[in-house]
């Protein structure tokens, strides 16, 4: 089978990893996990034979007969082909309660922040990203990697798992290094209360944070500078300045 491009496929050949991904995801017999883009079904033919169910969710189609003979005989592998984005995955019964998958490139950073907003059920992650999307996900203010994506997952998700991945563990091998990250679910604020403050924060990196809003039309930018104020910060403060928590504050401010 050959990886389609425009489909961010990398598909996962090593088995040596598996062993890493388990420990990461810290499978149980009882567990009900969710894989998107299983590929080949390496990983998901290592998931199978460990947990109760596994939800596999494939855009290929050209996959499916293969996928269908390496996982003939697993019974508890429930195999669907669409688009994993517009998945609802309460509706898959019974409900995963992790996402463990080598994820698509391009999809990657969408589809962990929509899992965390949509999918309740869903405690554990342990993914394999591009070494780049996963140093973004728990970034730290003031760093270049820290952005919006940063804020919205670490206000959700505590990372508990870091593991380096090489391009050799592919086929065909990405021109970027790779890593597996494992978080879990925290109590965090309403995703439509800090969300749209966020993704509109960061919108124009290069201006102020009062700015950005301003130009995105979330609030006026005498408004924004007034609840930047009321938390204690410059009106001239940017977005990459503010810690997670902060970001709340400013959203109940703005409201």
């Amino acid at each position: 089978m050959r990886a389609r491009k425009e489909l961010g496929q990398h598909f996962l050949v090593d088995e040596n990893l598996l062993g890493v991904i388990g420990r990461l995801a810290d499978l149980e017999p009882g567990d009900v996990v969710l894989e998107v883009g299983p590929g080949l079904g390496v990983l998901t033919r290592y998931l199978a034979d460990r947990v109760c169910v596994v939800h596999a969710i494939e855009l290929d189609r050209a996959l499916e007969e293969p996928l269908r003979e390496v996982l003939g005989g697993h019974d508890n592998v429930r195999l669907a082909f669409g688009d994993a984005l517009a998945l609802d995955v309460d509706s898959l019964e019974p409900r995963p309660s992790k996402l463990v998958a080598n994820l698509p490139y391009n999809i990657a950073t969408p589809l962990v922040v929509e899992s965390i907003e949509r999918a309740p059920s869903l405690e554990r992650w342990c993914v394999m990203v591009q070494r780049e999307v996963a140093d973004r996900f728990f970034a730290a203010p003031r760093t270049k990697a820290y952005g919006a994506v940063s804020v919205l997952v670490q206000l959700h998700a505590r990372r508990v798992g870091f593991h380096p991945v090489p391009p050799t563990v592919f086929r065909p091998r990405p021109r970027v290094e790779s890593a597996l990250v494992a978080f879990v679910r925290v109590d965090g604020p309403s995703f439509g209360l800090v969300r749209p403050v966020v993704e509109a924060a960061f919108a124009h990196r290069r201006k102020t944070l009062a700015n950005s809003l301003a130009l995105t039309g979330t609030a006026s930018r005498a408004r924004a500078e007034e609840a930047l104020r009321a938390i204690g910060r410059q009106p001239g403060a940017r977005a990459e300045e503010l810690p997670p928590r902060e970001f709340v504050s400013l959203a109940e401010a703005l409201r």
